[in-house]
């Protein structure tokens, strides 16, 4: 309840606040076309858990068998709306012996009212594996030996972020869903905040874990969109933040038994950052990106938790008219909900 509550006021505030126009001259809006895109890139999610002091540190580093993932999108509009998954008959997501079966999915919206971006997400990963395996065991020999998997191990997220760009005449959608397209260079620094809450859970040796963290985070980042011709744009960005993890731990076994409900918190730190490099044209578009993010926090004295996750991505995507029943159920859907 408290999430759709704080949802609801974020739409609100977008509605209120995200009232500044930019220079058409400046930022060209294909906001009348429907644009869709095929996106392809690389996923690799891992836990990383340190225990030591700086001179002598043991990582554990867990892993998910998919390394690549494809997502489709669709534009239309302030609303661009994604799916991503991860193909078995992808070389290098179906190294089931060895790793363990993986299972990713990920639904994605956002919404650009004006200067704000509203970002909401869904994300489900299954089955990880240890991947540092030659540190834990020195006889340990790839190819030879299995890695250590924990297929039942669980992690959904629900969440977003909201962000607000500080400079009008700076499109923060021309470099996320390429829905615009920004004809001088240009840069701003975007503020946001970012919300989740995320549920672990595992099933081992006849015990049930589950832990349920909520995360909120201030950041602020800086976007730089660099024209260098008429068609092709570069654009970097990076970011830092900090903010706070509340988590709720409790174990059961299967007869329904539970144990003590352990409650905590911690303070986290965030940074990310990477580049986009694109085409554009009125119909056709195409580029790549790469990002990386890393967040970590301190679980315990000389005890690290960090979560990593660098990837790239291309991409490619096609505009055109609306068909006249989308146009329509569009506006329709428009006089009930003003912030489309």
């Amino acid at each position: 309840m408290r999430l759709k509550a704080l949802f609801l006021f974020i739409c609100c505030l977008c509605v209120i606040l995200g009232k500044a126009q930019v220079d058409t001259t400046i930022i060209k809006s294909y906001a009348d076309q429907v644009m869709i895109r095929a996106n392809l890139d690389t996923n690799i999610e891992s836990y990383i858990f340190s225990v030591g002091d700086a001179k002598n540190v043991h990582q554990t580093i867990l892993s998910i068998n998919n390394k690549t993932k494809t997502s489709l999108s669709i534009d239309y509009r302030i609303i661009s709306a994604t799916i991503s998954f991860a193909p078995r008959f992808i070389p290098g997501n179906n190294e089931n012996e060895n790793k363990g079966n993986s299972s990713y999915t990920d639904f994605r919206f956002r919404f650009f009212p004006k200067r704000f971006t509203q970002t909401l997400y869904y994300k489900r990963v299954k089955g990880f594996y240890i991947e540092n395996m030659k540190d834990i065991n020195p006889d340990w020999q790839e190819g030879r030996d299995p890695y250590f998997q924990i297929p039942n191990l669980k992690i959904q997220s629900f969440g977003g972020s909201t962000s607000y760009t500080l400079n009008k005449n700076f499109s923060l959608n021309a470099i996320y869903t390429q829905g615009e397209w920004q004809k001088k260079s240009s840069g701003s620094w975007v503020p946001f905040l970012d919300y989740n809450r995320t549920t672990f859970s595992n099933i081992e040796e006849n015990q049930k874990i589950k832990e349920v963290q909520y995360n909120v985070g201030a950041n602020m980042a800086y976007f730089y969109n660099w024209v260098i011709a008429k068609k092709f744009n570069i654009s970097p960005y990076v970011s830092l933040g900090f903010g706070g993890k509340f988590s709720s731990y409790r174990d059961s076994l299967e007869d329904g038994t539970k144990g003590i409900k352990e409650n905590t918190q911690y303070l986290t730190m965030k940074f990310t950052g990477g580049i986009h490099v694109g085409y554009n044209t009125d119909r056709f578009l195409f580029g790549g990106k790469m990002n990386f993010y890393a967040d970590t926090y301190n679980e315990e004295k000389n005890s690290t938790v960090e979560n990593n996750n660098v990837y790239g991505l291309l991409y490619i995507g096609y505009r055109f008219a609306p068909p006249k029943v989308v146009k329509r159920n569009y506006d329709k859907l428009q006089e009930k909900i003003p912030i489309l």
